[in-house]
């Protein structure tokens, strides 16, 4: 079953920040929109990244830095701003590795221009998915931007990755972007928040949860991540658990964009919800065991991966 990844030649346009990661002295380039193309990238797939850096030397950086990891920087996609900075994210992790983000705003990935030529670029790239998330869009011009994008390439599917960064996010604006996607993920944290918020009063069920998103904004699938435990898969009113991999966690910066972009490329290739997020467990867990969004690695690691875990025992509950 594992002896064989297809290639997903998935034309992807991803649309949101472009930013740099800051934890401690070091500095990683990231943004979930970035990060979810690179991994796609290296899954074989073609992604164009809808965003803009600053003029100055975190914008020079990024831009060198992103056309080595085979991503395209032209001047329609990717933008340079002389107005506002290159955006960065303060980053604070727990003993666990998970991540909290300070970020400020306005920032270079807030000021997006879409023209008609623009326009036409993407069309002329012909996608089959875009990619976007929440930050980005708590700008109104940018949600803006966004619809007038999807309005005119309307054949694309789209993968709503939610990330619910604090200070950078609302219920209203999360639930008119659930309304234009086909897939949605998130993590069993965000969904207890969204389920507070839209069902007071109710007991909290991640099933029920999944029920009422997928219901309200007609969801094709819904993927909720579980940290070490693995992912949560509904679809067609059912809900598949898919269990993870045990790796010493260094930071969870990127995991998550990780797990999107092979669930993804599990779905593109035909594959059933359980391959698909069993690939998409391994390569998060794969990211997380390393520094940064987006640090090296192959697809023969996440294979060794997933070969190591079914040759052992499963844990009983």
């Amino acid at each position: 079953m594992w002896t064989c990844l297809l290639e997903g030649k998935v034309r992807i346009v991803s649309v949101g920040e472009v930013l740099w990661d800051v934890l401690g002295s070091h500095e990683y380039l990231g943004g979930a929109p970035l990060n979810f193309s690179v991994h796609a990238r290296r899954l074989g797939e073609s992604a164009l990244v809808v965003s803009a850096v600053g003029n100055d030397e975190r914008g020079m950086r990024a831009l060198r830095q992103i056309q080595g990891l085979g991503i395209s920087v032209d001047g329609v996609t990717l933008q340079v701003s002389a107005d506002h900075p290159t955006g960065a994210a303060i980053v604070k992790t727990d003993d666990a590795g998970n991540a909290r983000f300070s970020i400020a705003r306005p920032a270079a990935f807030d000021c997006v221009q879409v023209t008609d030529s623009f326009i036409q670029r993407i069309q002329e790239y012909g996608p089959d998915w875009f990619y976007f998330g929440t930050l980005a869009q708590t700008d109104a011009r940018a949600e803006s931007n966004l619809h007038r994008i999807l309005e005119c390439v309307t054949k694309a599917k789209r993968f709503y990755d939610i990330n619910l960064r604090e200070g950078h996010w609302n219920l209203p604006l999360v639930q008119r972007l659930s309304a234009l996607a086909d897939v949605i993920k998130l993590n069993e944290s965000e969904t207890q928040i969204l389920f507070a918020q839209t069902q007071p009063g109710q007991t909290y069920q991640l099933e029920a949860f999944c029920e009422y998103w997928s219901k309200m904004w007609s969801i094709e699938t819904i993927c909720i991540t579980l940290g070490g435990q693995g992912c949560a898969v509904f679809s067609k009113h059912a809900l598949h658990y898919v269990r993870g991999f045990r790796v010493q966690v260094v930071d969870t910066v990127g995991a998550g964009d990780a797990f999107s972009a092979a669930f993804l490329h599990g779905m593109y290739s035909g594959w059933d919800i359980t391959r698909s997020a069993t690939f998409a467990n391994a390569l998060g867990a794969l990211v997380a065991s390393r520094a940064g969004a987006t640090p090296v690695w192959t697809r023969e690691e996440c294979l060794a991966l997933i070969s190591k875990a079914a040759a052992e025992p499963h844990e009983k509950a």
